[in-house]
């Protein structure tokens, strides 16, 4: 058959596979199994049809495959034995035969469905590129420009692609307005609609509070200074748990900066959101303590199997501990990983007495107050 444009197609999917990476044989693949599809379209036919192209000289075949039987029943699908020797003596049951059909003006849909075949196989390399480059920014910070604001979710142009910012990944006292510039972390790379890469981006992650201390703490970013843990009520407060093996650091301080620079620099990008920045310690009961803060703590009895933490506060510093509607509680457990129950010195006082009655000892004024 015709060549389609032989030296241009094939100099054309050369220059593919060396400028874009796209295979060369890949793209013949994917020609021949649209040439395939076009000549069942073009000729109304149900043939078993195979579409060769030489990948030297661009020299395209067509052929009706045919099974060899004893008797055929179906001439467009099969061939009987007789006919298959006359072709080749060799032939036997079970084999295939490959005949050779040349279609009229057939080169002209080829060629058509050539420079179709390629538009969409440049379009979804490029994707392809656009979705590998993002999916390598899996976990990091990426900015961009917000194009649609209305309450639902923020779509933002990120260069190359769109983020979508989905309403649980955004701070609820944040208002996002279109054209505004922000900063996101990117949760998710996923295949949107025909294929299109989307970026899913957050604001509210703990993980986004966590890329912020490194951009702006350098002994983070070079590993002096280690983020065990962080956790976060996104727009209002977050714990985060450092710690350096390096004696003459101190994590903390780093952290927060002289006059509270650097976590200052944190806390205007989250808009006001409260930052609190604790020591971590192997000690569980002493991490559990500095999670706690800014309230002070008297004693943390331990329950290593459960991983359940008593703790007892000053009255006066029990709903500090806590915090409002539960929260600095509710963070330190989850920073620490471990349940935790916050009682005042006189709440754990009547406990103590109670038990002692109910275990039929005499608790002296003096015990009592031990």
């Amino acid at each position: 058959m015709k060549n389609i444009d032989v030296k241009e197609f094939i100099k054309a999917m050369e220059e593919l596979e060396k400028e874009r990476g796209i295979e060369k044989a890949y793209l013949i693949e994917s020609l021949e199994a649209a040439l395939v599809t076009a000549y069942k379209r073009n000729f109304d036919s149900v043939d078993n049809v195979k579409v060769t192209i030489d990948d030297q000289t661009g020299e395209l075949h067509i052929y009706s495959v045919r099974d060899v039987v004893e008797v055929s029943e179906d001439p467009l699908l099969e061939i009987d034995l007789e006919s298959a020797r006359k072709i080749d003596s060799s032939y036997n049951v079970g084999d295939v035969v490959n005949l050779e059909i040349k279609p009229k003006d057939f080169g002209r849909i080829a060629a058509q469905t050539a420079k179709q075949v390629v538009v969409q196989k440049i379009r979804e390399a490029e994707r392809n590129m656009v979705f590998t480059e993002f999916n390598d920014k899996k976990g990091e910070i990426v900015s961009g420009i917000i194009q649609k604001a209305d309450g639902g979710i923020v779509v933002m142009d990120l260069g190359k692609l769109e983020g979508v910012m989905p309403l649980k990944e955004q701070i609820n006292s944040e208002k996002y307005r279109v054209n505004d510039k922000i900063r996101g972390y990117v949760v998710d790379v996923e295949r949107g609609a025909k294929g299109n890469p989307q970026v899913i981006v957050s604001r509210s992650h703990p993980d986004f509070v966590r890329k912020l201390f490194e951009f702006e703490i350098p002994e983070i970013y070079e590993g002096l200074i280690e983020i065990k843990s962080v956790s976060r009520d996104s727009g209002s407060r977050s714990k985060v748990a450092v710690y350096s093996k390096n004696q003459d650091i101190d994590p903390v301080g780093s952290c927060v900066g002289q006059k509270g620079i650097r976590i200052q620099n944190i806390i205007n990008e989250l808009n006001g959101e409260k930052i609190d920045v604790i020591e971590w310690n192997e000690d569980p009961s002493i991490y559990i303590a500095a999670a706690l803060l800014p309230a002070q703590v008297m004693a943390v009895d331990i329950g290593e199997e459960e991983k359940f933490a008593q703790v007892v506060v000053p009255d006066d510093q029990l709903s500090l501990a806590i915090g409002k509607a539960g929260q600095n509680a509710r963070l330190a457990a989850r920073l620490t990983a471990w349940k935790i129950d916050i009682k005042s010195e006189s709440q754990m006082r009547e406990i103590l007495l109670k038990q002692a009655e109910e275990n039929g000892e005499e608790v002296g004024e003096e015990n009592a107050e031990e």
